[in-house]
Parts: C-alpha cells; sequence; structure tokens
C-alpha cells in the first residue's frame, strides 16, 4: 500500500492516546478491537445505549485511500441511525447504475431498484477515508467512547467473567479487563490469531490493483466496466467517480504477471495512462492531466468463521475480522455496517442484563447466514469479474459477445450491487403466512409524510423498536404491544408509529397490511412480528432468551438484489450448468459441438438459423 507526497485527501491525525491498566476490581463493559468502519459504527450504536466502550487501533488516524468506495442506500440509513447520515449523503456521490463493455461495445446498461417512494438513491460513492473521518467526528462528540491509538493487542485471555485484553501502548503495556470484546480489527485480524480462529471458504484466482487518481473528466457518476478492453487486452477494468475530482480504479492483473512488478508506482501509471489515452482516442474523454494518489492490490476471497461467537461467549467478531466477501458487488463495508447495526442493540441488551448471552449466538447466526447471501450473489459477480476455471472463462467470454446481438442474457452479467440481507432465517424469526412483508425480511426505508414534511419510514423511528400500525387502529392495544416491549428490554427506546392511507404514500398496501395491523420493526430494521394486536406473539419474551420458542421461518432462497425472472433463472442454471461441464471435458471444441447439435434439434431450425444470423452479423 502507498500514500503518495501529493495526495489529494488527509485524514486527522489524532496521535497516540495513553491509557492507565483498568483499576483493580473494575471492567470495562467493551473493549473494540479495530477503529475501521465496523469498528466505529459498534462503538457508536453501543455508546448511544448507554455502553461505555473502549476502542483499541494501532493507527493514529482514519484510513487512506478509498479502499471501500461504494455505500448501499441502506448503508446510508445506518449511518443516519448512528448520527451522521446527513454528513455522508451531503458528501458522497449518489447513483443508480452503470455501463459494462466488451472490448468498445457496450453490452449492459444496469438500473439498480429505485421508485417514487425510496427515500435515498440506491449507492453513494466517498473514499473509505473520508467516511471514517466523518465516522470520528461524531465519535470524538461521544462521551461513551474512549479512542486509545497507538496501541496494538499483544494477548488475549477469556474467562466464564470476562476478558483480559494485554495491548502495548506508547508508554508500555498495559492490561485491559473488559466484560466483552468485539474483534472488528480486518482480515488479518489479530484477535482470531491469538484465538487460533481460521476463515474458511474460498480463495479466487483473479487478482486487481486497485488505484485513486484526481482526475478532472465529466464522465456521469455510474460504475463502468470493460472487460478485455483494447487499452489493456484480456484484462477487466472498473471505473468509479468520487468527490472532489478523485476516481477510483481497478484492474486485473493477467495470468502470469509478477504482482510485485505490476504494483509499483510506475507500471500502475503506465497502465492507467493506457486507459484513459484509449478512452480520449476513442472519443469518450477529453485529455485532462491526473495523478496516482493511492494505489494497493486485491486478491477476491469468500472466507468466514463457522461462528461469529468465541472465548467463553465473550469476543464476537464482526466485518472482515469474520467474513471475508469478493469486492465485486461492494458487499465487503456494507455487510460490515449491517453487522456493527445488528451486533449494537443485541450486545447492549446482553450488556445491561436485559438479555441472555444466547442472543450473541442469535447474532451469529443471522451475520453467517447473511454471508452466506452475499456469496450466493458476489460469487456469480466473481465468476464474471474473474473467472478461475477455463469453463467459465469460456463462457463468460461468450456471454459477453452473445449480450452485444442478444441484450436479454446480459443479466448473466449484471454486478447485482449490494442490497440490504434478510433474518428469514434467524432464530429470533419465527414461520409466517402473511401476503407481501414478511417477519424476518428487511424493511425498505421509503418516502411518509407527516404534518406536510416528507421524512421516511425509519428517519421516524431512529435507532429504537419500532410499532408501526396501520390506521384505523386500536390505540390501547398497540400501546399495550409497545409497553411490553419497554417492560422487557428497558434500555432500549420503542416508538409507536401510526401509518395513516395517504400520507404513508402506500407502505401499508405495499405491505399487504391491512386496518389494525402492527408491524414490529427491531432497531436494525429487520421485521420482527407483524398481525392484528391480539395476534402478536411474545417476541419481547424471545429477544430476551436469544430465541423464538415457536416454529421458526423455513429456509428460503438467499435475497437476489437483481430480482431474477423464471426466465432469467433458468439461463443462469443454464450458465452454471454449462461451465461446470466444460471443466469436467477434455475435448471442449467436442462437447460443445455434440451439445449444439442436441439442443438446436430440440430448438427447431428456424429458431437455430434466427440465432445464427444475428451471431453471424455481429462477426462473433
Amino acid at each position: 500500500m502507498t500514500n503518495t507526497a501529493d495526495r489529494y485527501y488527509t485524514p486527522t491525525d489524532y496521535g497516540a492516546a495513553h491509557y492507565e491498566s483498568t483499576p483493580a476490581g473494575q471492567s470495562i463493559p467493551v473493549v473494540i478491537v479495530g477503529a475501521g468502519p465496523v469498528g466505529l459504527a459498534t462503538a457508536l450504536g453501543l455508546a448511544q445505549r448507554g455502553i461505555k466502550v473502549s476502542v483499541v487501533d494501532s493507527g493514529t488516524s482514519a484510513s487512506y485511500g478509498s479502499r471501500a468506495t461504494c455505500y448501499s442506500r441502506h448503508t446510508v440509513e445506518i449511518c443516519d441511525r448512528l448520527g451522521y447520515g446527513s454528513q455522508v449523503e451531503k458528501r458522497a456521490l449518489g447513483w443508480v447504475g452503470g455501463r459494462s463493455y466488451y472490448q468498445s461495445q457496450e453490452v449492459l446498461n444496469f438500473q439498480m431498484p429505485q421508485d417514487e417512494h425510496n427515500y435515498r438513491m440506491p449507492m453513494f460513492n466517498l473514499q473509505q477515508c473520508e467516511y471514517e473521518d466523518i465516522q470520528l467526528a461524531k465519535v470524538v462528540q461521544e462521551p461513551n467512547i474512549t479512542m486509545l491509538w497507538g496501541s496494538k493487542v499483544k494477548g488475549l485471555e477469556a474467562d466464564d467473567n470476562g476478558v483480559t485484553v494485554t495491548v502495548d501502548m506508547v508508554d508500555g503495556e498495559r492490561t485491559l479487563r473488559a466484560d466483552r470484546v468485539v474483534a472488528s480489527d480486518g482480515g488479518r485480524s489479530v484477535i482470531r490469531d491469538l484465538l487460533g480462529l481460521t476463515l474458511k471458504g474460498t480463495a479466487y484466482e483473479g487478482r486487481y490493483v486497485i488505484a485513486d487518481i484526481h482526475w478532472k473528466s465529466k464522465l456521469p457518476t455510474e460504475r463502468r466496466v470493460w472487460f478485455d478492453p483494447p487499452s489493456n487486452p484480456g484484462s477487466t477494468i472498473i471505473m468509479h467517480k468520487q468527490p472532489d475530482d478523485i476516481w477510483r480504479i481497478d484492474y486485473q492483473l493477467l495470468e502470469g504477471e509478477d504482482a510485485e512488478k505490476e504494483t509499483t508506482r510506475e507500471a500502475i501509471i503506465e497502465r492507467i495512462t493506457k486507459h484513459l489515452s484509449w478512452l480520449e482516442d476513442n472519443g469518450t474523454i477529453t485529455k485532462e492531466p491526473w495523478t496516482l494518489e493511492w494505489h494497493s492490490f486485491y486478491k477476491a476471497l469468500a472466507l468466514a468463521l463457522p461462528s461469529f461467537v468465541h472465548g467463553h461467549d465473550r469476543v464476537i467478531f464482526a466485518g472482515d475480522a469474520a467474513h471475508m466477501v469478493p469486492i465485486f458487488g461492494v458487499r465487503g463495508l456494507n455487510s460490515g455496517m449491517e453487522d456493527a447495526d445488528t451486533l449494537a442493540w443485541m450486545l447492549a441488551a446482553v450488556s445491561h442484563g436485559d438479555a441472555d448471552p444466547k442472543l450473541l449466538h442469535a447474532y451469529s447466526q443471522e451475520r453467517h447466514d447473511a454471508w452466506e447471501q452475499n456469496i450466493a450473489n458476489a460469487g456469480k459477480s466473481t465468476l464474471i469479474m474473474t473467472p478461475g476455471t477455463d469453463g467459465y472463462r469460456i463462457t463468460r467470454d461468450a456471454l459477453l459477445q452473445v449480450s452485444a446481438v442478444i441484450p436479454e442474457f446480459n443479466h448473466l452479467i449484471n454486478p447485482r450491487q449490494s442490497s440490504a440481507t434478510h433474518a428469514l432465517r434467524s432464530p429470533l424469526t419465527v414461520a409466517s403466512s402473511h401476503e407481501g412483508l414478511q417477519v424476518g425480511a428487511p424493511l425498505d426505508d421509503r418516502k411518509i409524510t407527516v404534518d406536510g414534511k416528507v421524512t421516511s419510514i425509519h428517519t421516524l423511528r431512529g435507532p429504537a423498536f419500532g410499532v408501526y400500525a396501520v390506521a384505523p387502529f386500536d390505540q390501547k392495544k398497540v400501546d399495550a404491544i409497545a409497553d411490553r416491549l419497554r417492560k422487557a428490554l428497558p434500555h432500549e427506546p420503542t416508538k409507536v408509529l401510526a401509518l395513516v392511507e395517504g400520507s404513508d404514500n402506500g407502505a401499508a398496501a405495499d405491505w399487504c397490511a391491512k386496518p389494525g395491523e402492527v408491524v414490529i420493526v427491531r432497531p436494525d430494521g429487520i421485521v420482527l412480528a407483524r398481525g392484528q394486536p391480539d395476534e402478536i406473539p411474545a417476541v419481547e419474551l424471545w429477544v430476551k432468551r436469544g430465541i423464538a420458542e415457536a416454529p421458526r421461518a423455513g429456509t428460503p432462497p438467499a435475497a437476489d438484489p437483481i430480482l431474477l425472472s423464471k426466465e432469467q433463472i433458468n439461463r443462469e442454471k443454464v450458465w452454471l450448468q454449462l461451465s461446470e461441464a466444460l471443466d469436467q471435458t477434455h475435448d471442449k471444441y467436442k462437447f460443445l459441438t455434440q451439445l449444439s447439435i442436441v439442443l438446436g434439434a430440440q430448438a427447431g431450425p428456424d429458431k437455430v438459423s434466427k440465432i445464427i444470423s444475428k451471431l453471424n452479423a455481429a462477426s462473433l
């Protein structure tokens, strides 16, 4: 990783902190290891619930460079709950779609789900260093958070009563005693190593160089990808615009290229120069000077711990320390922010003594399942962006070529941008027969009108439990449900919100919720229960115990952010089947010819003739 002398944005340096050992007989409620986006979000979520937190980090400032650069609307919604969403939204660049090219030909122009009821744009671009600085500006105002900069964890011992953390600080070794430790110290987690834990999963073959450049360009804010571009034949290049004329460029190294040589400053400048010069030559841009600001190196990984709770249930993992996902579809930071959103309220409930520690295992199961949802989609994106076998490489190239002349196939190269994951398989989620909005689903934020002013479903609720009642409703019965939640979880606020026809902008109708019905939403925006007031079970007791004492929901498929139709699902299955089959055969030409004859006979000569004409006309 390299920071250049002429870097455009410099994070605030907070210097190293000094801290005394934990006084005898006293314990810090929570120590968080790692002051990245996930650790800081968890700290803020705990602090606003009255939990004192100490955050240990070896650095003295926010990170530098874009690293994560795309933030989903769900992540900005979480930022809102933590008190800095408006700053992120004001600073970041919003966008709704993107374009993919095969060589110089556009083969996909995608749009993420967006309609008149959405409160925010689907995605926002902002350098991670700026995002962390916005978080830190909020952190320094929070009296329940102590930042221990310039500190490295050297040892950790967990027992039934807490965790002893040995920390190397600038003024010597110190010992902290904590009730619990949150490990959010990234993909190279020290806490994971100290506990002897190993991530399990898949390491993909693709290697990418990541660079930030300062470059003035009139290209719009959208995701642009080139497969096999004339500027860098055989490679894949991704471009994203960020504030202040900073552009994030990712490009793939080819098999056999020396990563050490290709990640030098000189090599990166040469590679990017070729691409920008080609864009100028083909009329896409006008020539503008540029400078390299930061660069790094990346390899696609799909790894996770089998459980996110360890050490006598005293050490909880979150973010990259718990799981890693391929960069494609921008699920890394976005999924980590979901971890923080869920962990904060659950850990606070346990720390206050309102809930059984089993609730932390519910967090583990939910977020591991969320990782599986992300992998189901990111894995498919990765097979397109960086196919790791000959079979997938052949079909990927064929799909790009076919998409140029038969557009209905281009959904297979859709990047499947990050969207909110569900908790349908959570131990807190029970079976539901409701139409529309499901128990365990994330409640989409949407516009709502109150006193003539437009706000949103989640903005009204804030970081509290929400009891949404569809008018007309029985006020006493609704208040009784809210009182049950307040009594069971006294340290977590509960808000009753009325949904009135017209001012709710169709929310109740979209949920298929009937008059008088109640929808209970967890602090992290997941639906906990719904139904008429007399039908609502004792969900507050399930939260306290960490498990639902009723039949739980089934095993729905992983959420798919691009909402495939039946025909698209079938095309996807064929692509995957064919790729696997090609990897299992020695004579691929012979196999494909045989398959074409058999399938062509079933389709009929007229249909085959039309397809051949299209492919020949495009000279594929």
